[in-house]
């Protein structure tokens, strides 16, 4: 048994239910709680205490064993999830996640700090829980049981749990003695006795392989939903009976004949646990006439469990796969793309056609490995939109407003590296908006608007990328207020023209601020230029759309992939540049009344519309002369199209992305380098910072028609 992987497992599938509870649990203070959320939410807590006592963190164990309580009387219906304990359980599971943290810290000993909030916490949820919650309900349970089966019940006071585990327990990673140790948190074992299956013939045991069986008397308070759910990750690997205080004789008597071991050795054991009395015995002389049938029903149980394993392998349809293998996974496909558009090439100056049909049908199987490969780190957006959820709920009571979460596009995906990225930008913007954009309530109505102010988190797909919006219905962004800001702080000159959104990106300069006060959210002037940053790391772009009193939208547009892409090779003189393929629309010849015309204006009538465009010889400054033949590469990013003149159109490429050094990371209108087929380097054109930069050029846009 691996038990790093192990405890690995744990902190991924704990972290996965806490967010899972605390999407419930900000649901419900939207909408009335229905019975299935909150039972989720309850297997949720349930689940993660279980695992913990696994691997023996009692301090998680203890803490979620009394929110596991409370929710156990919310799921009964004796106490009701309304908004002030729905916040509690929220704090609870920051609790949890922080213990959890710890446990993933490596830390050996909890931070003093954090079980001074956990005591608080407790203090919080046992006024809900009340001092006879728990024995009340142990106390429903046994007459509850005594009353399932005719017969005189056993004078016992304590439960008695009968285990077998499966040979395979150990192979799946679980450990026998640990349930044992879990079942101490949650009262006190009496008695224990061992039985083993070993087979005669010790040259047959398997060390790998469990062949233990326990009889336990167990005195506890707690009820048999919750014993039994000590043992629920090996339900379907073990044989287990539960039996409760008092339980009618005839019930003992059928778990022994059910059990594999002889009948008298089991008496004389449940007689040493004190279940049972010699004189009990001796009187249950006949079974109850129910017996029958319940045997019938234990010897099938084998079957239902072959069974339910059988139903639930073919469920798992997914596996876990860790990060880093996935990631040299797509590096490793990434110098396959390489060496097959080498062989390629290899291949075309050969003339073989044998060679040049093998080495096509290599590059189709490269390309649908590659495809795979990247689909496997795609991700929906989704969970990190839902993030948000609760971020918008704290903030909104932090600064006394009231506003609500919207998301759409939740099922859109992209590569898992961004998503991961993404994450610190989408906060600043989300929180800014919060702070600047939404007013009060009272101004909201006082402008006709509703009390609730809106946050939108949206994403959808748009020219090979992905656009995510942050949008607010609040004030607005302020232009004359923005612009003498910027004025006064020496950013703009004060006789500078400036269209509205290179006044709105003005927000994005370092220190920028227009908040008339400083707080805990924002109005140092921090924050908006590392949003940007982080965006252009990942090679995205920001724009601003507002209108004053209505709203604002902030649109980031991504790229699907920061891997691999399908490119479109072209050339000027000896250097080979790539263009996204996604992006480009369309290739001209450049005329030569156009070519006659350079002098004078940089762009084309393209069927009636203004097409600006840019020479890649004259960005770069590349030597040489011109051939007579010029093309002009037309490309659209986020509405706008511009034309890229170039020598030569070579077709579509498979494109490795590799990073540029920090020394080339000032050269505007570069995205990436990558490595052609012949060891040649090329460089990847950023699409979005070339047509920022040609129409810029064009300060008078001129409306053409004809042809």
């Amino acid at each position: 048994m691996n038990l790093d992987s192990a405890l690995q497992t744990f902190l991924i599938e704990s972290r996965e239910l806490l967010q899972d509870m605390e999407a419930a649990l900000l649901r419900i203070e939207h909408e009335a709680a229905d019975s299935e959320t909150i039972n989720a939410i309850f297997r949720a807590a349930h689940t993660i205490k279980g695992s913990s006592g696994l691997f023996g963190l009692d301090d998680i164990v203890a803490f979620t064993h009394v929110v596991e309580s409370v929710l156990d009387r919310v799921r009964g219906n004796e106490l009701q999830l309304d908004s002030d304990l729905a916040g509690l359980f929220l704090n609870s599971c920051d609790q949890i996640s922080a213990l959890v943290d710890q446990v993933a810290a490596g830390n050996d000993s909890t931070d003093p700090a954090l079980l001074r909030t956990s005591d608080t916490l407790i203090a919080q949820l046992n006024v809900y829980l009340g001092v006879a919650a728990a024995p009340a309900a142990a106390a429903a349970a046994a007459p509850q049981q005594a009353t399932r089966a005719a017969g005189p019940a056993a004078a016992t006071d304590h439960w008695h749990l009968s285990l077998r585990f499966g040979q395979d327990v150990l192979r799946n990673g679980m450990d026998p003695l640990s349930f044992v140790r879990y079942l101490k948190t949650m009262g006190d074992i009496n008695a224990i006795h061992t039985l083993d299956a070993l087979p005669e013939d010790a040259a047959q045991m398997d060390p790998e392989s469990c062949y233990l069986g326990f009889e336990i008397a167990f005195r506890s308070d707690a009820d048999k939903a919750a014993i039994e759910g000590v043992f629920e990750f090996v339900r379907d690997e073990a044989r287990i009976a539960v039996l409760a205080p008092r339980s009618p004789i005839a019930d003992y008597l059928e778990l022994i004949r059910a059990l594999p071991e002889d009948d008298t050795r089991l008496e004389q054991i449940l007689v040493q646990c004190g279940t049972l009395t010699e004189q009990e015995l001796s009187a249950a002389s006949q079974p109850a006439p129910a017996v029958e049938a319940d045997t019938a029903m234990a010897q099938a149980t084998p079957e239902k469990q072959q069974q339910a394993r059988d139903n639930k392998a073919r469920q798992q349809t997914f596996i876990r796969v860790d990060a880093e293998k996935l990631d040299k996974l797509i590096n490793l496909i990434g110098e396959l793309v390489i060496a097959g558009a080498g062989a390629g090439n290899i291949a075309q100056r050969s003339g073989l056609v044998e060679m040049l049909e093998a080495t096509s049908n290599i590059g189709q199987l490269i390309e649908e490995v590659r495809d795979s490969a990247l689909a496997l780190r795609m991700v929906q957006i989704g969970d990190t939109f839902n993030r948000f959820q609760r971020v918008v709920r704290d903030v909104s009571k932090e600064l006394g407003k009231d506003i609500g979460l919207v998301i759409g596009g939740a099922d859109t995906e992209l590569d898992k590296t961004v998503v991961e990225k993404i994450g610190d930008p989408l906060m600043h913007l989300v929180r800014n908006s919060m702070d600047h954009g939404i007013e009060t309530a009272d101004v909201r109505l006082a402008r006709g608007k509703p009390a609730q102010g809106t946050i939108g988190l949206n994403a959808y797909h748009d020219s090979g990328s992905i656009v995510i919006e942050v949008s607010d219905d609040g004030g607005g962004l302020n232009r004359d207020k923005i612009l003498n800001k910027a004025i006064e702080k020496g950013i703009v000159g004060a006789n500078q023209s400036l269209s509205d959104q290179d006044v709105y990106k003005l927000i994005f300069a370092p220190g920028f601020s227009t908040a008339d006060q400083i707080t805990n959210l924002s109005g140092r002037g921090v924050g908006m230029d590392v949003v940007k940053k982080n965006i252009e790391a990942l090679r995205g772009t920001i724009s601003i759309d507002s209108e004053f009193g209505a709203g604002t939208v902030m649109s980031i547009r991504l790229p699907l992939t920061l891997a691999i892409i399908d490119g479109f090779l072209v050339g000027v003189q000896q250097s080979s540049f790539v263009i996204p393929l996604e992006l480009v629309v369309e290739c001209l010849e450049l005329e030569s009344a156009d070519r006659l015309a350079n002098d004078q204006r940089n762009y084309i009538n393209l069927r009636g519309e203004v097409l600006p465009y840019i020479r890649l010889r004259d960005l770069f400054e590349i030597k040489g002369e011109a051939p007579e033949r010029e093309n002009i590469v037309v490309v659209q990013y986020a509405g706008a199209k511009a034309g890229v003149v170039v020598d030569r159109l070579e077709g579509e490429f498979q494109t490795v992305i590799k990073p540029l050094g920090r020394i080339f990371s000032h050269i505007r209108g570069i995205g990436g380098s990558t490595i052609l087929g012949s060891g040649e380097v090329a460089l990847i054109l950023d699409v979005a910072g070339l047509i920022e930069q040609v129409v810029s050029q064009e300060p008078q846009p001129v409306q053409l028609t004809g042809g």
